[in-house]
């Protein structure tokens, strides 16, 4: 790298001829002072350059800095105009006589360095020079560079005093050589530093978002546009494979131009995003013209793609857009592939979230349709028996038969109430289970009314210690529902309701003396209100079973397991 010193370029100030030793000095101290006033590289080395003119009272002047092949990495110049470097074919290449200086390591002064042995001439182009001194410069046994210092003005040849000075000069170059790179290279390290930084803080947001349940759009643009701006893309795309399908929709896009291709969706091995759904690899490509579903133009100059894999398969692709040449290096390569795996996985929890979702959807559908069943049916029904009990009364005494109207009325209007209640906020407003006893008591009581079947409740204060509000209404709810299938099928005459602590359990328990049913499993679905109470005590964390034989009743047994050790009860006996 040849530069040439413009004219707004500090300048020293130059000796002048003759001068005493101590003014030599003190423009020594001066030149040397500037050059740690610039940590950048090329200033640094405009400034030594300069200095050595300056100090030599040399027409040209030159630095040139080794490189690891044996060439040039930086050449500095001064002393010729612009035009003048233009017009010199070709730039220096540490041949010839600047090739001895770093072999030797050494200085050299030459009255005509023309006559050198290791002289190569000048190219086309070039000045005529004459009289030469080359002074390496070295730190460590390390060398960082050559002066080159032609024509001395005022006298035929470089002096004595004046390779030593230059020499003293190039001293405290190496020093401010060595710290411009140390200074280039924290500058990089810096900079590798921040993107490592940018890099974590992108695989930080990955992992945020796969450990929380967000919405898919929202997710794939939080996450093109981070990539976009850590790689310095112009614009990106997100495919995300359709549920069910084997095609890839375009989900998402940032950036000009608005879209890439021709289709907004992509089969399995169809196109570029296809390909790399495929090929399950990070690709690019420098020509995406060749690709007839490719519409851009000349827009872009080099377009990857990065598969979003998660659980085996390819959910997704990524493409990104750079204008002109963007080369991807292995990586690069290596960190889209392992952002592109945390989309993924980011993209299945999406949609497992959206499922889960769905899922809760037809669960509260069941539950309501439980609670309509359990709550809302059997009051009808209840309300149903009242009605055919008025219906016999009213044969014998109209007054009675009057107050069960009355009390059928009163059951509608709170069933009434009830559905009113339901559809405001799908919880019935009768169901109070805050004091189970007294929401057994009204139970049992409502239903020795209204099917003149002799029911006895038992509940022994222990066993109210451990349940909570869930408990207690799913135990009024399948206490509920027993009584109302005793109602409806067991044609009995006493029902004895009890709810009692055990050993390791609090236990409710509904029997009658009624006509029981063969309980055995069967190949044909359970009844609507045997399944809702194995739910219910399920779903409390107990279990529900039911023994009943033909002609000997039914027994409906439900155990919560209770939350701390009771005692077992006192045999009396």
């Amino acid at each position: 790298m040849a530069r040439q010193a413009t004219e707004d370029e500090a300048t020293l100030t130059v000796l002048p001829p003759g001068a005493d030793s101590e003014m030599v000095m003190r423009a020594l101290h001066r030149a040397t002072l500037s050059l740690y006033t610039d940590l950048s590289l090329d200033g640094v080395l405009q400034r030594i350059t300069q200095a050595a003119k300056d100090l030599s009272h040399a027409r040209y002047a030159a630095l040139g800095v080794p490189d690891s092949a044996g060439g040039l990495q930086a050449f500095i110049a001064l002393g010729m105009t612009v035009e003048e470097m233009e017009h010199i074919e070709g730039q220096p290449v540490g041949k010839g006589l600047l090739g001895e200086m770093l072999r030797a390591g050494q200085s050299i002064r030459l009255s005509d360095l023309r006559t050198h042995s290791a002289a190569a001439g000048f190219p086309p182009g070039h000045p005529d020079m004459k009289s030469f001194l080359g002074v390496p410069i070295a730190a460590y046994g390390k060398p960082l560079g050559q002066l080159y210092l032609t024509d001395k003005q005022g006298a035929a040849e470089f002096s004595v005093q004046d390779q030593r000075l230059i020499e003293m000069l190039a001293a405290h170059a190496a020093a401010a050589i060595e710290n411009a790179f140390l200074y280039k290279q924290m500058l990089k390290s810096e900079s590798e530093l921040t993107q490592r930084n940018e890099e974590l803080e992108l695989f930080n947001s990955l992992a945020t978002a796969v450990s929380s349940a967000m919405e898919l759009e929202p997710l794939l643009d939080s996450m093109l546009e981070r990539v976009m701006g850590l790689f310095g893309a112009e614009a990106g795309e997100v495919f995300a494979m359709e549920e069910n399908e084997n095609f890839y929709h375009l989900a998402v896009h940032r950036g000009r131009p608005q879209s890439f291709w021709e289709s907004d969706h992509f089969r399995h091995g169809e196109g570029f995003v296809g390909a790399i759904a495929a090929n399950r690899k990070v690709a690019w490509t420098h020509d995406p013209q060749t690709d007839p579903l490719y519409r851009a133009q000349d827009l872009i100059g080099t377009l990857a793609g990065v598969p979003l894999a998660a659980r085996g398969r390819v959910v997704g692709v990524l493409t990104l857009a750079f204008r002109g040449q963007r080369t991807i290096s292995l990586r690069e390569a290596g960190l889209l592939e392992a952002m592109g795996a945390g989309v993924g996985v980011a993209v299945e929890n999406a949609r497992l979230y959206r499922q889960a979702r769905r899922l809760a959807v037809l669960e509260e559908r069941e539950r309501i349709g439980m609670d309509l069943h359990d709550g809302i049916i059997q009051s009808i029904y209840a309300v149903g028996l009242t009605l055919d009990y008025t219906r016999l009364l009213m044969r014998e005494s109209a007054e009675k038969a009057g107050t069960r109207l009355e009390q059928a009325i009163d059951g509608l209007n709170a069933i009434i109430r009830d559905i009113r209640s339901y559809i405001l906020d799908l919880q019935p407003s009768r169901i109070s289970t805050d004091n189970l006893v007294e929401a057994l008591t009204r139970l049992v009581r409502e239903f020795k009314a209204n099917t003149l079947v002799d029911a006895d409740l038992q509940v022994e204060p222990a066993a109210l210690l451990d349940l909570g509000r869930e408990e207690r209404t799913a135990l009024f709810l399948i206490t509920q529902e027993a009584l109302a299938n005793t109602a409806k099928h067991a044609q009995a005459s006493r029902v004895f309701v009890s709810l009692r602590p055990g050993s390791t359990a609090v236990m409710l328990q509904i029997i009658d003396n009624g006509r029981g049913f063969e309980s055995e499993p069967s190949s044909g679905p359970l009844g609507h209100g045997l399944s809702n109470m194995r739910e219910r005590a399920r779903s409390v964390g107990g279990g529900l079973t039911v023994v009943s034989s033909p002609g000997e009743g039914t027994t409906v047994t439900v155990r919560l397991p209770g939350r701390r050790d009771v005692p077992p009860p006192v045999d009396p006996g």
